[in-house]
């Protein structure tokens, strides 16, 4: 298939663009209709549905957000909740020999 794109007008390459566009939109999702209809067809031979085999599993629980248990002796308003990495006040304040007891709110 040649089309000659130069004999065109602009609302003709407009029209033909928005052809391509549903036409490879049309393609795609054939094909992945394709595809599942394959992928469901092998989980039934396997004893399984689709859905059970792509069912995400949870990646981690959401935390709420932690009250502050540590506190800065030298700055009351710089606190820590003591999750994640410590930070350098409470490294400096343990190894000056306080406790993280002394340091808790």
């Amino acid at each position: 298939m040649s089309v000659d794109l130069h004999s065109l007008s602009l609302k003709e390459l407009k029209d033909l663009q928005n052809q391509v566009t549903k036409a490879i939109s049309n393609f795609e999702e054939r094909k992945k209709g394709e595809a599942r209809a394959e992928l469901e067809s092998r989980a039934r031979e396997l004893g399984f549905s689709l859905a059970d085999l792509t069912a995400a599993a949870p990646v981690g629980r959401k935390r709420g957000i932690a009250a502050p248990k540590y506190r800065n002796p030298a700055d009351a308003s710089d606190t820590w909740t003591g999750r994640g990495r410590k930070p350098r006040w409470f490294i400096d304040a343990l190894q000056s020999g306080k406790s993280a007891d002394e340091l808790s709110i």
